[in-house]
């Protein structure tokens, strides 16, 4: 059994097709395939169903994958170990976050980060709360910035989540445009009946406005969706309509006006993941002070947001 059979099984059962697993860990499928069932044989087991166009895992395969995601988790952190012998001369950081925390609180942290430690390699995925927590768990983050909390499955390693902000929803609208001209706070209700930019389905933000305006009974007026956020600001920003957004998409975004959601008000909690059970290495503690110190100054008055951002103690 070695790490790069267990890697390939991982994959295979993460897509449920070969196909897909060979061109992930772009390996030829025969090559792949020779992997999974010499790892067969030398467990003595069969780890897959394989029927025609489905693979799943049989109960021996159930059994291995926590296992085998805990070895590579283990593997990984013995490279970091050896890293961490340079102190942070070098070494990596894998970070998930949201997509709306990307063009903000994100983008400041790796900003002041890789100033103060440009020898550390910084990698970045972009996902939805629930599938960097699906990552976290598997081992392949060190850390995730997520929106939304999950009850964790029976086989998901336990996680230590710590809230950073508390950020409030607004609606913006281009500055020269007259949607929000004269307005000191607007409701649902309003927003239902302007020309709306709205997220692909599957944006943690989009599901949270769609069950608010759901739960009013109210249905909004799309000009356009299922773009994501840089599009969405740029059509704003365009004049094609207003958008419901984070507070904090609003740092360095001169072309753009906001008004406080009210009616009801909407908010919701960054938090910082990580694993309780993987000790954390100095690139991955220097990121997380990184994050909550760049947190700490978005909600400062000097950015013009502490009306809408709160630290979260």
């Amino acid at each position: 059994m070695n790490l790069d059979q267990l890697t390939s099984f991982i994959e295979v059962a993460d897509t449920g097709h070969f196909t897909k697993a060979a061109a992930s860990l772009h390996l030829a499928q025969p090559s792949l395939s020779r992997q999974i069932s010499t790892l067969e044989k030398e467990l003595g087991a069969e780890l897959f169903h394989r029927a025609h166009g489905h693979i799943t895992l049989t109960d021996a395969g159930k059994t291995l994958l926590p296992t085998a995601m805990r070895m590579l988790a283990d593997a990984e952190a013995v490279r970091r170990d050896m890293d961490e012998l340079a102190g942070l001369r070098r070494g990596r950081v894998r970070l998930g976050a949201t997509p709306t925390l990307c063009v903000s609180l994100v983008a400041e942290a790796i900003s002041s980060f890789h100033r103060e430690h440009p020898g550390i390699e910084l990698e970045l995925m972009e996902k939805g709360s629930r599938e960097l927590v699906e990552a976290l768990a598997a081992g392949g983050l060190d850390l995730a910035l997520i929106t939304r909390t999950f009850e964790p499955s029976a086989q998901m390693p336990r996680l230590r989540m710590q809230g950073v902000l508390a950020e409030d929803l607004v609606v913006i609208a281009a500055a020269d445009s007259d949607l929000l001209k004269g307005r000191d706070r607007i409701t649902l209700a309003e927003v239902a009946d302007l020309p709306q930019v709205l997220f692909h389905h599957g944006y943690d933000l989009r599901e949270a406005t769609e069950a608010a305006f759901e739960s009013a009974g109210l249905s909004p007026t799309v000009v356009v969706e299922g773009a994501e956020m840089d599009a969405v600001l740029r059509f704003v920003e365009r004049g094609l309509g207003v958008a419901v957004v984070p507070a904090m998409v609003l740092v360095d975004r001169p072309r753009l006006s906001s008004v406080p959601l009210a009616d009801p008000h909407l908010s919701r909690t960054v938090s910082l993941a990580t694993r309780a059970d993987v000790r954390a290495t100095r690139a991955a503690s220097a990121m997380e002070s990184t994050i909550l110190a760049t947190a700490r100054a978005l909600a400062s008055e000097d950015t013009g947001l502490s009306q809408f951002v709160r630290v979260v103690e």
